[in-house]
């Protein structure tokens, strides 16, 4: 089951749970340092202002992804957490040099 949890979440990708119209406003809020990826496999808020514009994509975009880790949760008979945990350790690895990252403490530093 634990394979067909990373073959799942590996099909989310960095953006396969986003829209293609919503992934470049979210690598752009990324490169800014606004926001980063956290461990559970959302999005988080890197800066303490963020304008209301990224405020809602990032809403949006973690709505889709839980949706998509529910769905995956699902299809493995497996709780969403675990997916989460298996899509936010991807995330991370797969953030490029430069951005933030969420640490397992709750801390954001650059990768």
């Amino acid at each position: 089951m634990r394979r067909l949890l990373i073959v799942a979440a590996l099909a989310l990708g960095t953006g396969a749970a986003v829209p293609a119209v919503a992934q470049a406003p979210l690598d752009q809020a990324k490169q800014a340092g606004l926001v980063g990826e956290r461990p559970d496999g959302l999005v988080g808020f890197v800066a303490g202002t963020v304008p209301a514009d990224i405020r809602a994509l990032v809403d949006r975009i973690n709505a889709q992804r839980l949706d998509r880790y529910a769905q995956v949760a699902r299809t493995n008979g497996a709780s969403v957490e675990s997916v989460q945990a298996v899509a936010g350790r991807q995330l991370i690895e797969r953030t490029p040099a430069g951005q933030y990252v969420m640490t397992p403490s709750g801390d954001w530093r650059r990768k």
